[in-house]
């Protein structure tokens, strides 16, 4: 890949947005949202979150989520509704506002990232959930399982927590839960089976799913390499077998970068991202792209909040 255009952006990426016509805003770890009445304005800026903190931008990265979110919602529609009305910019969706569950549903069908981290340490039984003894990282598991955590607030730390708890805090009534979790399940075997088309393993992700009246929508975003996992389909069972990492088209490589070259995972000073990690982990956020729709990404630097403001206005938004 070219990365020079990559690199012309690192002066121009979207770390903030200030566009308080909108609506009232709030703003998120990576997304600054707006809302006036019973919509919602999502800014998907480039901000890189890792281990619960904001620590730097990387080049268009808020282009590839929005876009591929976007791609993703379309792709899904049939198995249950999601919120997007309207795509206006390459970083912006216009969404049906929700009443979120505050709860973030984790799908998984390796054993690999924070949760191996948690299974070598012993404390992968908050989700209620049984595990083998024995398991090796990057396993299969036989079945796809749900390990969810809380939703918090931006600042503060999500929290693993159990189907059991979900019920007894009233955070979803059962029937809302039973059809969360069925729709969960279902957006994650399309996923699976859409990855496997283009070579990649969607070995792990999560969803948010909110509601208006009795209508359950999926919500945020879907299938990114923010919110998870992809791997090389052809490398998998080699890389498996030598016991080594899998190459992965996702978050995770800055993770792993924190942990091994910083010793950085939440604790602590938040390190300096180097210009050239942040350009390489663009590099592979644009391939995850490109493998999973199948199209070339026309990548063209300049002044993102510019460029969203002219959108809008165009489109009547401002």
């Amino acid at each position: 890949m070219n990365t020079s255009a990559l690199h012309a952006q690192l002066t121009h990426t979207l770390r903030q947005t200030d566009l308080p016509s909108l609506g009232t805003p709030y703003k998120g770890k990576v997304r600054d949202t707006y809302r006036k009445g019973d919509t919602l304005i999502l800014v998907t800026s480039d901000r890189l979150s890792a281990f619960d903190h904001v620590l730097t931008t990387i080049p268009f990265k808020g282009e590839v989520l929005n876009r591929l979110a976007a791609f993703w919602f379309d792709r899904t529609k049939h198995i249950v509704p999601n919120h997007v009305l309207d795509v206006p910019d390459a970083n912006v969706t216009v969404a049906r506002a929700c009443q979120p569950y505050s709860v973030e549903v984790v799908v998984r069908g390796y054993l690999t990232g924070s949760l191996w981290r948690d299974y070598e340490k012993g404390t992968h039984t908050a989700y209620g959930v049984p595990f083998a003894e024995g398991l090796r990282k990057d396993s299969a598991f036989e079945a796809p399982i749900l390990t969810p955590s809380t939703k918090a607030e931006y600042g503060k730390h999500d929290e693993p927590i159990s189907e059991a708890e979900i019920l007894s805090r009233g955070l979803a009534t059962p029937r809302d839960w039973a059809r969360i979790t069925e729709a969960a399940r279902g957006l994650f075997q399309e996923g699976q089976k859409w990855a496997r088309t283009r070579g990649l393993i969607l070995v792990d992700t999560k969803y948010e799913f909110g509601k208006v009246g009795d209508e359950l929508y999926v919500i945020d975003e879907m299938h990114t390499p923010d919110s998870s996992r992809y791997w090389v389909a052809d490398e998998y069972e080699a890389r498996f077998a030598k016991g080594e990492d899998q190459k992965m088209l996702d978050k995770e490589n800055i993770r792993q970068w924190l942990i091994r070259e910083r010793n950085f995972s939440g604790h602590g000073a938040l390190p300096a991202i180097p210009d050239d990690v942040r350009v390489d982990l663009a590099t592979k956020y644009v391939a995850a792209y490109e493998r999973i729709t199948g199209t070339s990404l026309a990548l063209t630097p300049g002044d993102v909040h510019s460029r969203i403001e002219g959108n809008l206005r165009a489109k009547g938004y401002l």
